[in-house]
């Protein structure tokens, strides 16, 4: 029967209370008992962080600055898709402008070895040297399995190949296959910080309001214009505008009146004396 070909195969024989251990190229079957182990190395993490603020949110289309002050527009945002603000969830319906966001990727590599045995055990029932032979299981039935080029075989201390194998003669056959992986797990966390809030309202204050009126220029004059006089200076004495003769004879009717208080006292005298 054709054999798988693996990347690592370890092929081993065992030799133990009479019974002969050889390694064969098992076939697919019931009768052959298969287990594995995992072997885990050293796993190697990296951590990748993307950083930005939103400036712009509308439906589930989203543009966000990056820290290199690049833009990136994503379209189609997932209801599902959240991040962590201030210990609650929000998703693209609460984003808000402003609201910076962080992701964290998380890549860990973990290389790991895969051994499977597989294990079949029978009597000889015919062999075909060099190459293959027929084996009677424990449930009766007879099967051919291919034996390795070269594969030598320890029987009663004696080393042979497989023309040195007889009918009745019972075998163990095992075979050990080592396949390296390398396991790799993503990790994403989100997380944000909220806008900051807007500034409360200012208080009642009374507001003065200066209102400044424009002052007229003087008219231009042109290269046409006479130059401008310069002031006279003003008169010593002022200007003689009227005569003295009013003032004389106003004076002379004062004394005219003066002179007629004597006589009129006299008449008042003379006529109580009566």
């Amino acid at each position: 029967m054709t054999s798988t070909r693996l990347s690592r195969t370890i092929l081993r024989y065992l030799l133990g209370g009479g019974a002969l251990c050889i390694a064969f190229i098992l076939p697919s079957s019931a009768q052959v008992q298969t287990s594995k182990t995992v072997t885990h190395g050293e796993s190697v993490k990296e951590v990748k962080i993307e950083r930005g603020e939103i400036v712009y949110v509308n439906g589930n289309t989203v543009v966000l600055k990056m820290g290199d002050g690049s833009l990136r527009e994503f379209d189609d945002v997932s209801d599902k898709l959240s991040f962590m603000v201030d210990g609650k969830p929000v998703n693209i319906h609460n984003a808000k402008v402003g609201m910076k966001l962080e992701k964290q990727t998380i890549t860990t590599t973990t290389p790991r070895v895969v051994t499977t045995v597989e294990t079949v055990t029978g009597k000889v029932w015919q062999v075909f040297p060099p190459s293959k032979i027929i084996l009677t299981l424990e449930n009766g039935e007879n099967q051919e399995f291919t034996i390795p080029k070269g594969q030598r075989f320890m029987i009663d201390g004696q080393e042979t190949d497989a023309w040195g194998l007889k009918k009745g003669m019972r075998v163990s056959a095992q075979r050990v296959t080592e396949v390296p992986e390398t396991v790799v797990a993503h990790e994403v966390k989100r997380t944000g910080i909220a806008p900051p809030a807007p500034p409360p309202p200012e208080q009642d204050v009374p507001i003065l309001v200066v209102v400044a009126h424009p002052v007229a220029a003087p008219p231009f004059q042109t290269a046409a214009a006479e130059p401008m006089k310069p002031a006279e200076p003003a008169p010593k004495k002022l200007p003689k505008t009227a005569s003295d003769l009013p003032l004389i004879g106003l004076l002379g009717a004062f004394l005219c009146v003066l002179s007629l208080v004597p006589i009129g006292i006299r008449m008042v005298a003379s006529r109580f004396a009566r």
